[in-house]
């Protein structure tokens, strides 16, 4: 028997003390390496955006790979890439955690739209205000002291 799954997630981080250094054009080269990463993955990425100091990945994650391992593999990869090409030059690293929230499939474009639209967005909302939303929408609990 085959394994089948239809999770989405959408996996979110900052970069380190949320510097607003993620700017220009070399985004769209940052999150096409981003997903060049997923790819090699076999994971299906349906959107990646974000604003100066944290960016949002909806993917699917193939059944072989762990969040975990894929995040960790992003930050550390995105962040030599980064830093090798000279993309973003006050680039100082991601933070330590991220955040990851599953969606049913049925969401999937409610989801799409909103990453797609995160600089509007983020005119009305700090990152600290969507993060602390999606923790709460997502019955996650959390310690305020753990999101400095």
């Amino acid at each position: 028997m085959s394994t089948y799954t239809q999770i989405l997630y959408q996996i979110v981080f900052s970069t380190k003390h949320r510097e607003q250094v993620l700017k220009g054009e070399n985004k769209k080269e940052l999150y096409k390496y981003i997903w060049g990463i997923l790819k090699n993955k076999k994971c299906h990425l349906y959107q990646i955006g974000g604003v100066a100091d944290h960016i949002h990945i909806i993917t699917h994650l193939h059944p072989s790979v762990a969040l975990s391992d894929l995040v960790k593999d992003i930050k550390l990869a995105s962040s030599e890439h980064i830093k090798k090409e000279s993309l973003f030059p006050q680039f100082g690293g991601w933070q330590e955690g991220y955040g990851a929230f599953t969606y049913t499939i049925k969401e999937k474009e409610n989801l799409v739209n909103y990453v797609k639209n995160q600089e509007e967005h983020h005119r009305k909302k700090t990152f600290m205000e969507e993060y602390k939303e999606l923790l709460n929408e997502h019955g996650v609990e959390f310690d305020e002291k753990y999101l400095l």
